[in-house]
């Protein structure tokens, strides 16, 4: 693995990185860590890569990597950059023959996020986009029970995404994760939206397995002198008839990272938050509510895509690295497979992918021209 970003005082790059190594499948062998060259330096020496494989620029990375034995060479790169420092070096990276990581969303633009996916499927080459709550066991669980069908014709979806971080101008009060997503030229046409909402949408269709085709959107600047979004709500219209709201905003003020789904069908419903995420209730028309609990020793009740991901017996806590490293490692098994010639297994394949980024980037275009619009709905486009 080599990366793009994520230097010393980055706290996404980290989290990366010890997503990356959970599993021992996965080493970090070189790096272009910041655009500035002493901060790239140091923060190669920090992680103890090899002096020659520490990059001061991704173009100089991608030219010495090719040039290496297959065996030597990274066999993919991961970008923790900012939102408009996406595309660049993945399309290079392709061009190159390296496999990317990416997070979201996929690019700044929805042509770049489809000039991208245009230049996977000509390599054949793979690109993992780092929605991380696809990676919760109970999450997978929740679309396997869906999927079976249990919960009759899904109906109703509500998904909402709290957080009250930027409740103050906090991108003028030194905060650099705040100011460069509330910066149209670095975060792109949406803030709120575009950063959390994006989860909740992806959220959504993944569970569900159904896609958003019509949606009503109203977004809101709450803080006096932002730039961008802060706070919206998304009435959705879905595949097979079914309807739901998109709830984001992170002027909440005290809330943390409250993400949360209910999927309603004919014959119940489940429910999962993130700051609980080991459990998921799920309700009956006609019996009592049941509590499903992560946890490897309950191979005999869950599906195996659930219990897959799950790294511990129950009652063990496992939250958003191990969701992390849940993708990671997923994708390193696909890409082994590829690279041995043999069949991966269909739980490694269930990572997002450039279509999941296509979709979020799509998301982002719909809300936006929706709330500018006069129209009371406006056409899923992408």
């Amino acid at each position: 693995m080599g990366m793009i970003g994520g230097g010393k005082d980055a706290f996404i790059g980290a989290i990366h990185r010890i997503a990356a190594n959970m599993d021992g499948q996965i080493e970090l062998v070189c790096g272009a860590l910041s655009m500035h060259a002493d901060v790239a330096q140091e923060s190669g020496k920090i992680l103890f890569l090899d002096p020659t494989r520490i990059y001061n620029t991704y173009d100089e990375m991608f030219t010495a990597e090719a040039r290496k034995p297959a065996d030597e060479r990274m066999d993919f790169v991961t970008i923790v950059t900012p939102n408009f420092a996406h595309f660049a070096p993945a399309m290079q990276a392709l061009e190159n023959g390296f496999n990317v990581v990416v997070e979201k969303p996929v690019t700044f633009t929805l042509e770049e996020a489809q000039q991208l996916k245009a230049k996977v499927e000509e390599t054949g080459l793979m690109l993992l986009l780092t929605h991380t709550y696809a990676g919760y066991p109970m999450v997978k669980e929740a679309k396997q029970l869906v999927k079976s069908g249990k919960l009759g014709k899904v109906r109703k979806i509500y998904v909402e995404y709290i957080q009250g971080w930027l409740s103050r101008l906090s991108e003028r009060e030194g905060n650099a994760g705040a100011a460069w997503r509330t910066d149209p030229k670095k975060s792109g046409k949406s803030g709120c939206m575009g950063d959390i909402g994006t989860h909740a949408a992806h959220l959504a269709e993944y569970i569900s397995g159904l896609k958003i085709t019509e949606l009503n959107a109203s977004l809101n600047i709450v803080v006096d002198g932002r730039m961008l979004d802060d706070d919206g709500a998304v009435l959705l219209r879905f595949e097979e008839g079914a309807t739901g709201t998109l709830i984001a905003s992170q002027v909440a003020a005290g809330e943390e990272n409250a993400l949360k789904i209910r999927v309603y069908g004919s014959e119940g419903s489940l429910e999962w938050a993130q700051m609980e995420p080991n459990t998921l209730t799920v309700k009956w028309i006609d019996k009592p509510a049941e509590t499903l609990r992560a946890g490897s020793n309950y191979a005999d009740r869950l599906s195996s895509y659930a219990t897959s991901n799950c790294r511990t017996p129950g009652g063990h806590p496992e939250g958003y690295l191990e969701a992390f490293g849940n993708l990671y490692r997923n994708f390193a098994l696909a890409l082994s497979a590829k690279i041995e010639g043999t069949e991966p297994k269909p739980e490694w394949l269930d990572f997002p992918s450039i279509d999941d980024g296509i979709r979020g980037m799509a998301f982002i275009n719909n809300v936006v021209a929706s709330n500018a619009s006069d129209e009371k709905w406006t056409k899923y486009t992408i």
